[in-house]
């Protein structure tokens, strides 16, 4: 059998030592210093100002929206723009947030909502947000994307939990919009088990973030940021604030399990994504030799940072034809994402509108998706090079 994952860590025996050593020693295991330590870490990996830290990826999703709500920069009713392959947590906080999810379409080429689709999109529908997902690894042209969304007047935001250290000529993914989200769940390239965190380099949002990870109050801010914020609402002292609560938010705090969990990982990244990189690579050139398969276009990124391999049939019944074969050697595979996201029962029961998505529904009739890690072996890789031959 090989796994989407083989290993719950990079370098595990050591991490899963160190991880039990912590725990016996650590004098306190709710969000304290590891966790900041983790934020201004990975901040410094980002090249982002702020980095905050939360209990999940698709906790730092709806934190996001919940902050740009809380701002007014986004208010009840506004069109969301989103990709249409995604993941379900992508786009169930605009919902809930009551706004109006706007599905933008993908290109199998890249399986990623390209500028092309923004722009046919926005032709027709003006959006107030684009809230993009950069998909299994891969990325849209988001240089030109962002541009697009500057001239239109269009908050862009990005959900980089697939494609954490993919760049687009050396600018890493996540780093194009305002803010981006990432997600450190056990099967993605940093694992804290669970775990997600928000970057962006803007001060309110960064601040806004913490009081809406934390129930609505100041505790996490900066002194000067406490001292500003009671003062707004004039609260006259420290035992006053210990239960004031400023703003709508939740309790999606990280455990200081993760935080020191990230610190441990974030130090082999660099290392997993090479050898993610090399083994697709090498993959990819069976895919070429197989006129079965479209091929997937990363030139426009200058590291690719691969979180799967995705397959995309040039028809269904050739998909059907690889999925047999991969189950029958003990490959682990997935559909691609949520697939066209218009055909989740979610998606139908609170959104009404649906639109002619092509590029989507190719992605999700012919396509697939495998695992890529750092522990696949040589066998581990001849084994699936023979799933892709003609």
């Amino acid at each position: 059998m090989i796994p989407l994952i083989s290993q719950a860590f990079f370098n595990e025996q050591e991490t899963k030592k160190k991880l039990a050593n912590f725990i016996l020693n650590a004098k306190k295991l709710s969000m304290d210093s590891e966790c900041e330590k983790f934020e201004n870490n990975f901040a410094e990996y980002q090249r982002r100002k702020h980095a905050i830290l939360f209990n999940s990826g698709g906790s730092a999703n709806l934190a996001l929206l919940q902050s740009l709500k809380n701002l007014e920069r986004l208010k009840n009713k506004d069109l969301i723009g989103f990709s249409a392959i995604t993941f379900a947590t992508n786009v169930m906080p605009i919902i809930q947030l009551d706004m109006t999810p706007c599905i933008i379409d993908c290109s199998p080429a890249t399986i990623n909502l390209m500028s092309e689709n923004l722009t046919a999109r926005i032709k027709e529908t003006k959006i107030s947000a684009l809230f993009i997902t950069n998909a299994l690894g891969f990325a849209g042209d988001l240089n030109k994307i962002k541009e697009i969304c500057e001239q239109n007047n269009i908050i862009f935001i990005e959900d980089n939990c697939e494609s954490l250290g993919s760049e687009i000529s050396g600018i890493k993914t996540g780093n194009f919009g305002l803010a981006s989200t990432f997600s450190f769940f056990v099967a993605h390239h940093l694992s804290t088990i669970e775990g997600g965190m928000v970057c962006t380099d803007d001060e309110d949002l960064a601040q806004m973030l913490k009081i809406v990870r934390a129930n609505g109050w100041d505790r996490n801010l900066e002194i000067s940021q406490q001292k500003a914020i009671r003062s707004k609402y004039k609260i006259e002292n420290e035992f006053e604030s210990k239960y004031t609560f400023y703003d709508l938010a939740y309790n999606l705090r990280p455990t200081e399990i993760t935080g020191f969990l990230g610190n441990s990982q974030l130090k082999f990244l660099s290392q997993s994504i090479k050898i993610r990189e090399k083994n697709y690579l090498e993959i990819e050139k069976e895919i070429k030799n197989n006129d079965d398969f479209l091929i997937l276009n990363h030139e426009h990124l200058s590291l690719l940072s691969s979180f799967s391999i995705p397959i995309i049939c040039k028809n269904e019944d050739l998909k059907e034809k690889y999925i047999n074969r991969f189950q029958n050697a003990g490959v682990e595979i997935r559909p691609m994402i949520s697939g066209n996201i218009q055909r989740q029962p979610f998606y139908k029961k609170y959104v009404k509108e649906t639109y002619n998505l092509p590029g989507a529904e190719k992605i999700h009739n012919c396509g697939f998706y495998f695992g890529n890690n750092p522990d696949l072996t040589k066998n581990d890789l001849d084994v699936i090079k023979a799933c892709l031959a003609k």
